[in-house]
């Protein structure tokens, strides 16, 4: 079957969070693709539809095995149903993470430059970011575990929040590298939190292993959160699963997830994350194929036409993080520049901490004429933002 990822669909006025922006300007930022989801979630939410009543719903017994299936065969990870809950979304997991497994004042481990809307979590309930920041060499990402192991063995630090695939690199950590994190977590009794929302949109032809599934260390220690949102594009529908295997972790985790009230679907979330996994397979491959073109058409333009931004290797997420150490200036006044002057719209790398000042995030994920359109706003911007730089000093 052929899907039409080419497909410009105006989603300006349509309430989108992305696309409330004004009418000339390019919004390539937060993680929400531009293409229609999988057919068969579209079919599986037009037959809810057609049933006119919306009331209150369950987490259905098709709901635990298209998650169970699909993580076994396309991951190698057996997990069992009693190990699933159901939860609103992978950030009020995490929240309740934070809140349930952690006291105010702990440290909470994180790897840097990482997803801005960790920090938030952790700084609002009153806990303290520990930053864990990536070795970055050569254009490539690394883990710098002697750090890591002095901050973990901090008796204040109880929880590391690990993102895996990492966003906003798009490093996949290997099999080792995740064995070495479970390892310390258990010589330092702190639980380790896996974000994995990105883990179905690798490049293809490369392996992500689940945290959980590495080791017993890994799996004993883990909390993992999952979604077919990222993957199949729908967000809006407030649905994700925690992965618990250890019994005593689950217990503390069900308590908290119902007594923040995010543990009830909303009429769509289950079935979408049904017919996602059950049957959006073919799509989800097709998409990775598109993905993965974007990212060599858009290294290959950088290359040639603005070799002074230098994308950073990626294995997976669509998203483009670029390196602007070679542009004369600062890159956060270049992002703000390159909005008031191009109408493109990046995001800040700066946000994700680390050594993010260096760098603006940009979003792969649209159809290439739009991708090309932003490239070319990207070459016009940068060359006025450096002439304008000059004028200023």
């Amino acid at each position: 079957m052929q899907f039409d990822f080419d497909r410009i669909t105006d989603r300006r006025n349509t309430g989108s969070l992305k696309w409330d922006a004004a009418e000339a300007e390019l919004p390539m930022w937060v993680a929400d693709m531009d293409f229609q989801t999988a057919p068969a979630v579209l079919d599986a939410l037009r037959h809810k539809l057609q049933s006119g009543i919306f009331g209150y719903s369950i987490v259905t017994e098709e709901w635990y095995q298209s998650i169970i299936s699909w993580w076994n065969k396309r991951h190698g990870f057996r997990m069992q149903k009693e190990w699933l809950i159901f939860c609103t979304g992978v950030v009020p997991a995490v929240t309740c993470a934070v809140k349930r497994m952690t006291n105010v004042g702990d440290n909470v481990v994180l790897q840097t430059p990482v997803y801005d809307i960790f920090f938030h979590s952790i700084e609002n309930h009153g806990r303290h970011v520990l930053e864990n920041r990536l070795k970055y060499e050569g254009g490539e990402y690394s883990i710098n575990f002697a750090d890591l192991e002095q901050k973990l063995a901090d008796p204040f630090t109880t929880l590391m929040i690990l993102c895996n695939p990492h966003n906003p690199t798009g490093n996949i950590w290997s099999r080792q590298d995740l064995e070495r994190i479970g390892e310390l977590c258990r010589r330092y009794h702190v639980t380790v939190l896996a974000d994995e929302i990105h883990c179905d949109l690798t490049v293809p032809g490369s392996d992500y292993a689940p945290f959980a599934a590495v080791s017993e260390s890994c799996r004993d220690s883990s909390i993992t959160c999952i979604s077919a949102t990222k993957a199949f594009n729908m967000a809006g529908l407030q649905t994700a699963a925690v992965v618990i295997p250890d019994e005593r972790i689950r217990n503390i985790m069900l308590r908290g997830l119902n007594a923040d009230e995010i543990a009830e679907p909303n009429s769509f979330a289950v079935d979408s994350v049904a017919a996602a996994f059950g049957e959006g397979e073919e799509w989800l491959d097709a998409l990775r194929e598109y993905l993965a073109e974007n990212r060599r058409y858009a290294a290959a333009f950088l290359q040639k036409e603005l070799p002074q931004v230098k994308p950073v290797d990626s294995k997976a997420t669509y998203l483009l993080w670029l390196d602007c150490t070679g542009v004369l200036g600062d890159a956060a006044e270049l992002g703000q520049f390159l909005r008031r002057e191009t109408g493109l719209y990046l995001s800040a790398g700066i946000s994700y901490r680390g050594n993010g000042i260096r760098f603006l995030r940009m979003n792969l994920a649209c159809p290439r004429e739009r991708l090309t359109e932003g490239l070319n706003r990207l070459k016009k911007g940068v060359a006025a933002y450096e002439n304008w730089a000059v004028k200023q000093c």
